[in-house]
C-alpha cells in the first residue's frame, strides 16, 4: 500500500518511538508485557507484520541498503571508538571458541538436515540441474556462515535457478531472524541460562559494571561541537572506508580473482573491515572520550532502526510456499543451537559468548552487534570482531557444505 520510501521511514520511527514510550510507561500491565516481550524483540516485529499484511514492500524498499550501508558503519564506527581494551581482554578465548561452535554446527546441520527430510518427504527434496535443492541451500550455509556477500559468492557457484533461489531467500531471512530473536529474548534471562549451562559469568559481569561505571564517572551533556565532531567521525570514516573499498575491490578482483572464493573481492565486506579497524585504531586517541558525549547512544538508535529495516523484509506468509523447505532451515538451526549449547555447556562458557558467537555466523555484522549490545552496548564490539571472522570463513565453509548437501542428495 505505502512505497513512498520516506513515508515507510516515518512509519519505522513512529515504530520504534511507540515501543521505547509504552516500555518507559510506569502502568503495570505494561511493566508485566515488558518483562515477558523485550523491546528490541517488537522493533524486529512489528515492521515485519507491517511487510507480512501488504502496508509496506521490504523486498523492494531501498531503505535497508541505505541503513545498511551508510548508517550500519558509522554505527560500527561509534560502537568502537570507545572500546575499553582492557575490560574485553578480560573476557578471554571463549568468544573464539564459540564463533568456531557455531561455524561446525551450520556445516553439520545443513547435510543432516537435508538427509533427515529426504527420509520423512523425499519429494522436498527432489530437482534436477538449477532446481536441484541443495544447489539453493548452498546459498543459506554462505548466508549463516558469512554474510549477504558470501551467499552472493555461492549462488554464482552452483547457479540454483531464480525459483529456487527466492524460496531459500524466504527460508534463510525467515529461519535466521527468528534465532536472532530468540537469542534477544534469552538475553533477558542470561543468568538463568548460566546457570543451566553451569558457567560464570563472572568476568563479563566485571566488565560491564567497570564500564558502566566508567560511564558515569565521565559522561556529559553533549554540545552542539560533540555531536558535530561525532557525525564528522562517523560518517567521515564511513566515506573514507567507501572510497577505499572502491579503490581496493576492483585492484583484488583483477589482480587476485581466486580471492573471490573467501569474500575478499566484496565491497560490504571491506566497508564493514575498515570502518571496524577505524573505529577500534581511534580507541586509542582522546577521540574516545566522545564516547561520554553519547558515541554508543547514537549507535544503538542506528542500529535499532536497521533492526527495523531488517524486519520490514520478513514475510510470515512465505511459509506456505513450500513448508519442506522451511522444515529443513528449522532443522539445521535447531542442529546449529545443539552444537553451540552443547559446547557452552561441556566447557561452561557463558550464553554471552553462545549467543554473540552464534549469531556472528547466522547475521554476521549486521545483526551480531545487535545481539551483543542487547547484553549490554558496549560489547557490541565484540559481535563486529566475531563477524568479521565470519566473512573470512563463510564462503570456504559454506562451499563445504554445499558439497556435503550434494553427496547427502546422492548427485
Amino acid at each position: 500500500m505505502i512505497q513512498n520510501d520516506a513515508t515507510v521511514l516515518g512509519i519505522l520511527l513512529l515504530v520504534l518511538g511507540l515501543v521505547f514510550y509504552t516500555a518507559s510507561l510506569p502502568t503495570p500491565a505494561w511493566v508485566r508485557f515488558y518483562k515477558v516481550i523485550p523491546p528490541l524483540l517488537l522493533c524486529y516485529f512489528l515492521p515485519g507484520l507491517l511487510n507480512t499484511f501488504g502496508i509496506i514492500n521490504g523486498s523492494e524498499s531501498s531503505l535497508y541498503p541505505v541503513v545498511s550501508r551508510y548508517l550500519l558503519p558509522a554505527c560500527l564506527v561509534f560502537f568502537t571508538l570507545g572500546m575499553d581494551w582492557k575490560s574485553l581482554i578480560k573476557l578471554g578465548p571463549p568468544a573464539i571458541i564459540m564463533m568456531l561452535a557455531g561455524t561446525v554446527g551450520v556445516v553439520l546441520g545443513g547435510p543432516v538436515a537435508l538427509w533427515i527430510v529426504s527420509i520423512v518427504h523425499p519429494e522436498t527434496v527432489l530437482g534436477e540441474g538449477p532446481e536441484a535443492v541443495w544447489r539453493g541451500l548452498a546459498t543459506i550455509a554462505g548466508s549463516w556462515i558469512g554474510g549477504g556477500a558470501n551467499q552472493t559468492a555461492l549462488k554464482e557457484i552452483f547457479q540454483p535457478s531464480d525459483r529456487l533461489f527466492s524460496q531459500v531467500v524466504a527460508v534463510d531471512v525467515l529461519v535466521a531472524e527468528l534465532w536472532m530473536a530468540i537469542l534477544i529474548y534469552g538475553a533477558g534471562y542470561a543468568a538463568r541460562i548460566d546457570s543451566l549451562l553451569r558457567a560464570q559469568s563472572t568476568q563479563i559481569q566485571e566488565v560491564q559494571e567497570r564500564l558502566e561505571t566508567i560511564e558515569l564517572e565521565n559522561q556529559r551533556i553533549p554540545a552542539t561541537r560533540d555531536l558535530i565532531f561525532l557525525g564528522a567521525i562517523g560518517f567521515g570514516a564511513t566515506g573514507l572506508a567507501h572510497f577505499l573499498a572502491d579503490w581496493i575491490v576492483p585492484y583484488l578482483s583483477t589482480n587476485f580473482p581466486e580471492l573471490e572464493k573467501y569474500s575478499l573481492t566484496s565491497t560490504f565486506f571491506w566497508i564493514v573491515a575498515l570502518v571496524t579497524f577505524m573505529g577500534l585504531a581511534l580507541s586509542f586517541t582522546p577521540i574516545r572520550k566522545l564516547e561520554y558525549a553519547g558515541a554508543s547512544k547514537i549507535g544503538s538508535v542506528f542500529l535499532y532502526l536497521l533492526v527495523a529495516t531488517i524486519g520490514m523484509q520478513m514475510d510470515l506468509k512465505a511459509v506456505a510456499e513450500n513448508p519442506g523447505l522451511f522444515a529443513i532451515g528449522l532443522i539445521w538451526m535447531l542442529i546449529h543451537a545443539i552444537c553451540v549449547l552443547g559446547v557452552a555447556r561441556i566447557l561452561q562458557i557463558p550464553f554471552f559468548f553462545a549467543a554473540v558467537g552464534s549469531q556472528a555466523n547466522v547475521g554476521g555484522s549486521a545483526s551480531a552487534p545487535v545481539v551483543a549490545a542487547a547484553f549490554h552496548p558496549s560489547l557490541a564490539p565484540v559481535g563486529v570482531l566475531l563477524s568479521i571472522l565470519g566473512y573470512a570463513l563463510g564462503t570456504y565453509a559454506g562451499y563445504l557444505t554445499a558439497l556435503l548437501m550434494q553427496w547427502v542428495s546422492g548427485w
